[in-house]
């Protein structure tokens, strides 16, 4: 069974600012023009850290939007890595709302009318509460206006459909069984063992099903012991093995599950390194489960495909692999970023899932740690912030997606496992760098991608291009966040993650239910939501920040289990004889 969580502890928490009773105002002043690259100081002190905040926000809360807002982004062609937005020529079938524009109503405040509660303390407030209070916030809006359906569009109060399968509501099981939310938990239930089936005629994205869906389940069945969560994975796992059936063994990006027929996407045979490399936890858990080989060797066959593929550049590996050739594509082009993420991600957490016995992967992962930090590792000229850049056919370019900042997590999880010590070192520095993306935000969010600057000025560290400015209430920073307090137990780690909760309170939560993300980080006046809550908030982000506040450690042990890189949670298997 699952760790026994109180749903009733400190129901009566104080959740941070509300917004304060003010009329809505065209042109409001704001106070804090001083900084315009900085949100205060980049360390207060750890006192004053929570009530200095609640200070800050509330001086920010006070600028309220105009009820009509503005048109917002004339929606760029591109989509992300990780179901946000991709360029578009490199989309599986169209995302959500790839095409659409973006609903521009702003969101008022967070609850109009609330009186503002006194200043808080570090310790008066119930911080896992209030991760509760932003779920069931969340849960409400999908509830409301998108029940069984991929993603809540909270702004227009409608859905958005990807694949069909109830995406949001499976992403969100194991997050409420941790959560201690049983009565959400028991509705979300009976949706899937009356309403969720795979029988239907729908491309699906290999990668996204299989982190996501498979992911979900296979975690669910294993907090909970039920047994429907594991038919439901063994139905999905099966019509997903045709994406397998390739030339090269590498598998295609998109899979119909009702016919299974799968293919290319319709412009390339290529697949994304990540998506082909980051499928193998659930599909190994899976035959672990059944007994059934198949999925094991289906997903293994690739990394021994990878691991001996020219093409690396000290174990970086390119973005695109062939799926006739079962060559890399694009090469010379090395990101920690979308694409490749979490092909590294996935090389030590495979190692570990299968009790530190496949030295290939072990050796790989390693190689890649000394190619990131031969390549790809800098340091901003300004205030010596260490950040992860990009390669592109030997010129190195200072830009660092968002995603990248699953990194400090991943290196802190593997010197927690025996490896080298400055991986440790490492991972404190680039958490510091992903902090920052937050706290010199004016909003406090951090943008997409930040550009560093290399110039020793006294200007500013990170620059936002205009396009890069959204905010997809991703998890990668509150993610590493939680390795690195379960590591160190610097509480530095918790308050950097309650700042971000609060800051997705101001900014991005919606009065009638849900969250949105948002077109500009740089603006707390008109931050432009985009109309869309990604399944990931509630699957990751409110997952790791719940881990991070609670004192248990035994709540989902790292020694125990490993996290997909969606966040469910798998887990470990016992080493085998030597």
């Amino acid at each position: 069974m699952g760790p026994a969580v109180d749903p009733d502890a400190g129901a009566d928490a104080v959740v941070g600012p509300r917004a304060p009773n003010v009329p809505i105002l065209a042109k409001p002043p704001i106070k804090n023009k001083t900084f315009p690259n900085k949100r205060g100081p980049p360390s207060l002190p750890k006192d004053g850290n929570i009530s200095d905040t609640v200070g800050r926000k509330k001086q920010v809360q006070e600028v309220v939007q105009d009820e009509e807002g503005e048109e917002v982004d004339k929606e760029k062609k591109i989509v992300s890595w990780r179901g946000a937005l991709i360029e578009a020529d490199q989309a599986t079938e169209p995302p959500p709302s790839t095409n659409e524009k973006e609903a521009a109503a702003p969101p008022a405040p967070a609850n109009p009318g609330d009186p503002v509660p006194p200043e808080v303390s570090t310790g008066a407030v119930d911080r896992l509460e209030a991760v509760r209070d932003a779920f069931r916030h969340a849960w409400k809006g999908y509830k409301e206006y998108a029940w069984g359906h991929d993603e809540l569009k909270p702004i227009s109060r409608s859905f958005g459909e990807w694949f069909g399968l109830g995406l949001t509501l499976i992403d969100s099981l194991d997050t409420m069984w941790i959560l201690g939310l049983k009565e959400e938990f028991a509705e979300a239930k009976d949706w899937v063992e009356k309403e969720l089936s795979f029988d239907k005629n729908v491309d699906v994205n290999l990668f996204e099903t299989t982190i996501r869906i498979l992911g979900g389940l296979l975690s669910t069945y294993h907090l909970t012991g039920d047994q429907l969560f594991l038919e439901k994975a063994k139905d999905l796992g099966s019509r997903l093995m045709p994406a397998f059936k390739t030339p090269s063994k590498i598998p295609f990006s998109d899979v119909n599950i009702g016919k299974g027929i799968a293919h290319p996407p319709r412009w390339t045979s290529d697949s994304t390194l990540a998506e082909v490399t980051s499928i193998q936890l659930e599909f190994r858990e899976l035959s672990r489960l059944t007994q059934e080989p198949q999925y094991q060797e289906a997903v293994n066959e690739v990394m021994r495909l990878v691991h001996k593929l020219p093409g690396k550049r000290d174990g970086l590996v390119p973005m695109f692999i062939n799926t006739n050739s079962g060559q890399f594509t694009h090469k010379g082009v090395f990101t920690l970023g979308a694409r490749a993420d979490s092909y590294y991600e996935y090389l030590l957490k495979q190692w570990i899932q299968g009790g530190k016995a496949e030295d290939d992967l072990l050796e790989d992962y390693l190689q890649a740690v000394e190619g990131v930090k031969k390549h790809l590792v800098r340091q901003t000229g300004p205030s010596r912030l260490t950040f992860v850049g990009e390669l592109s056919h030997s010129r190195f370019n200072p830009k660092m997606d968002h995603l990248v900042c699953f990194l400090p997590g991943t290196l802190a999880l593997g010197a927690h496992n025996g490896l080298p010590g400055d991986h440790m070192d490492l991972a404190v520095q680039l958490m510091e760098t992903c902090h920052q993306m937050y706290q010199q935000m004016e909003t406090g969010l951090s943008p997409e991608i930040v550009h560093f600057s290399m110039q020793a000025s006294d200007g500013p560290n990170l620059i936002v291009k205009p396009a890069d400015r959204h905010n997809l209430l991703r998890p990668e920073t509150v993610e590493s966040l939680f390795y690195m307090y379960r590591f160190t137990k610097d509480p530095k780690y918790r308050d950097w993650g309650w700042d971000i909760l609060l800051s997705f309170n101001n900014y991005t939560k919606v009065p009638g239910g849900g969250y949105t993300s948002i077109n500009n980080v740089r603006d707390p006046v008109n931050p432009g939501p985009r109309d869309k809550m990604e399944s990931f908030f509630l699957g990751e982000t409110l997952k790791y920040l719940y881990l991070l506040f609670s004192d248990d450690t035994e709540l989902l042990s790292l020694d125990k289990y490993i996290f997909n890189t969606e966040a469910h949670a798998l887990p470990i298997w016992p080493s085998p004889p030597k």
